[in-house]
């Protein structure tokens, strides 16, 4: 479907709508400081793992959280996206516009992801104040991601079945000051979790 060329161009034609209600509001509400706590790592490295074991104990916590996984985003949301290097960034971008809305909301985001490119992952980290974007970069070794998979995926990808994967042919690029670096290969969950 082709655009209209007569019409205004967006940006014309939309204001901002404050609210009554605003970040701070709600997260005293909720008695906590909205976070995004975003995992980054190899497929396989252990991020939802992790980040499901976080959600599951800060929930014992009584914090209100929301869990945004990859593989479940594509199913919905990114389902029009593939794995082009621009559609990895537009699947990035969806995904802190979505995350920045839940931390305005007040709740405390986490997110598992692969999200392989530093420009995108400091483009989400702007999305929200100082200090409400927590990196977690998952540091397992290639090989053991590869020993796990879990999916199957290197195997396909190795096999030249998957094409643009991170890690085979397709770069990660590593977080320049990760708050959190975490290497799941000799580590336990509860380590883990406790130092995150």
């Amino acid at each position: 479907m082709k655009a209209d060329q007569t019409a205004l161009p967006l940006e014309s034609n939309l204001t901002w709508q404050n609210s009554i209600l605003n970040k701070s509001k709600r997260s005293q509400l909720k008695a906590q400081k909205p976070y995004i706590i975003w995992f980054t790592g190899l497929s396989g490295s252990g991020k939802s793992t992790l980040a499901n074991a976080l959600e599951a104990e800060l929930y014992k916590l009584s914090h209100h959280t929301y869990l945004l996984d990859g593989d479940n985003v594509r199913h919905g949301l990114n389902s029009d996206l593939g794995f082009s290097s621009q559609d990895r960034e537009e699947n990035i971008r969806r995904i802190g516009e979505v995350a920045k809305l839940m931390v305005d909301a007040g709740l405390i985001v986490i997110t598992a992801f692969i999200s392989p490119f530093q420009k995108d992952r400091e483009i989400v980290r702007k999305m929200v104040s100082p200090n409400e974007f927590i990196e977690v970069f998952v540091n397992t070794p290639l090989e053991i991601c590869e020993q796990r998979d879990v999916k199957g995926l290197y195997k396909k990808a190795r096999n030249g079945e998957i094409k643009n994967f991170t890690g085979i042919d397709s770069p990660y690029e590593t977080p320049n000051s990760p708050e959190v670096e975490i290497n799941t290969s000799g580590q336990s969950i509860e380590h883990c979790i406790k130092q995150i």
